[in-house]
């Protein structure tokens, strides 16, 4: 991989972003809420809280594809090879990915399943096919992860030909990849209707329109890969020094404005369009601060616990839902407080089980393949230098952490 300037700051640690992850998924939480009948009906016409939140969940995901290629680009250090990254990330994502399928099919998706449908979630290729029975298959949310999946693989090389840019020009490409995010939705007018999304989405922003217009705006990986490419390019301009300085809070106000906006425009535009650039910019603004060692409210303890399991609350949260409306049939609030209590009690019991995901399943596996990489290169120093192998001594678990976890 080719050089990155050291972070401009006396600390790599973007501390905040971490904490910012869980308002990103506990956002996208509070979106698949108001899908349930409960929360949201045809005949109550979705309601204020619906309403209010109905890009909530396109928007949660938009920051995780740009905050993943932003991170990738501030931790990436020359000693790493291109395995070592494929694998390190495989081992992050897979392990989860994993569990939390076979406990959407134990749970509620059985019903459902087909073959056609499971194989591709499982090895996550669903987000190829532009069917919304099969990219929203089984655990809803994993489809993003087919598109992390495809970031992964083109990173090395997307990390080579954005670290040839100058400095000067890194604002030019960012424009540009962002307009081309932008103009996403008129370029989809070339792409066939098809069938619109059906009653099975009745109670989602999605019904009445294109399945076809939509998968290409919102779930092709390769149009996803833009905002990715976003990301890299923000973390290179904060790295070099050619960040302008905007802060936090008015990003964070420009980024609230720009939702606002999403409501009230044409429904491909509401996707991603008009929060991209804001978020790129928050995202841009927080680590630059975090970076001069001077941290944000999202920077303490509880908030950065809660960005290193919102990973695993962010694919357990859909499958708790499912099954409180599906199988245990609550499809009614008999109260505003009975809409807050089930709401706190789902939400509760899912980042009870990220907790156990993250320390049961994600860290064990990723500390496994530290220490297995640990060992291979050992042994291979041994090797190059004609040095017998000796006995191993037990490896030290490792210290180092991601600059904040990156998968959505």
């Amino acid at each position: 991989m080719s050089h990155v300037p050291a972070p401009p700051g006396p600390t790599a640690r973007l501390s905040s972003l971490t904490g910012m992850r869980f308002l990103a998924a506990f956002l996208v939480f509070l979106f698949h809420l108001s899908l349930l009948d409960a929360y949201s009906t045809p005949e109550a016409g979705h309601g204020p809280f619906a309403s209010a939140l109905k890009n909530g969940g396109w928007a949660g995901v938009t920051f995780f594809f740009i905050l993943s290629g932003f991170v990738l680009t501030w931790s990436a250090r020359d000693k790493d090879n291109t395995p070592a990254f494929w694998g390190r990330r495989l081992a992050k994502i897979y392990p989860n990915h994993v569990v939390t399928f076979a406990l959407a099919l134990a749970l509620y998706a059985s019903a459902h399943a087909t073959w056609a449908r499971a194989l591709p979630n499982f090895f996550l290729l669903q987000a190829w096919i532009p069917r919304d029975d099969v990219f929203f298959s089984i655990n809803n949310p994993s489809w993003s992860l087919s598109c992390e999946l495809v970031f992964y693989l083109l990173f090395p090389v997307l990390h080579r030909l954005i670290g040839r840019i100058g400095a000067g020009r890194l604002w030019w490409w960012a424009t540009g990849v962002a307009a081309a995010i932008v103009l996403l939705p008129v370029a989809a007018q070339l792409v066939p209707a098809g069938a619109d999304f059906g009653p099975n989405h009745a109670n989602s922003p999605l019904y009445g329109h294109s399945i076809n217009q939509m998968w290409f705006v919102y779930i092709f990986p390769l149009t996803r890969v833009l905002d990715f490419a976003l990301g890299m390019l923000a973390a290179r301009i904060v790295l070099t020094g050619k960040w302008i300085r905007l802060g936090v809070l008015p990003a964070s106000a420009l980024t609230v404005i720009a939702y606002l906006v999403s409501l009230k425009v044409p429904f491909l535009f509401s996707l991603n369009a008009v929060v991209v650039i804001p978020f790129a910019l928050l995202i841009a603004a927080t680590a630059a601060r975090d970076a001069r060692g001077v941290g944000t409210a999202l920077s303490g303890r509880v908030w950065v616990w809660l960005g290193e399991v919102s990973f695993a609350f962010y694919l357990v949260h859909q499958t708790l839902l499912s099954f409180t409306q599906e199988r245990l049939g609550f499809h009614q609030a008999h109260s505003t407080w009975e809409a807050v209590g089930v709401a706190a009690l789902v939400a509760a019991v899912s980042l009870l089980l990220a907790w156990l995901l993250y320390a049961g399943v994600e860290r064990p596996a990723m500390r496994a393949w530290s220490r297995r990489a640990r060992a291979r290169a050992g042994h291979q120093q041994a090797r190059l230098a004609g040095v017998p192998n000796m006995p191993r001594h037990p490896v030290q678990e490792t210290n180092e952490k991601p600059v904040t976890a990156d998968a959505p």
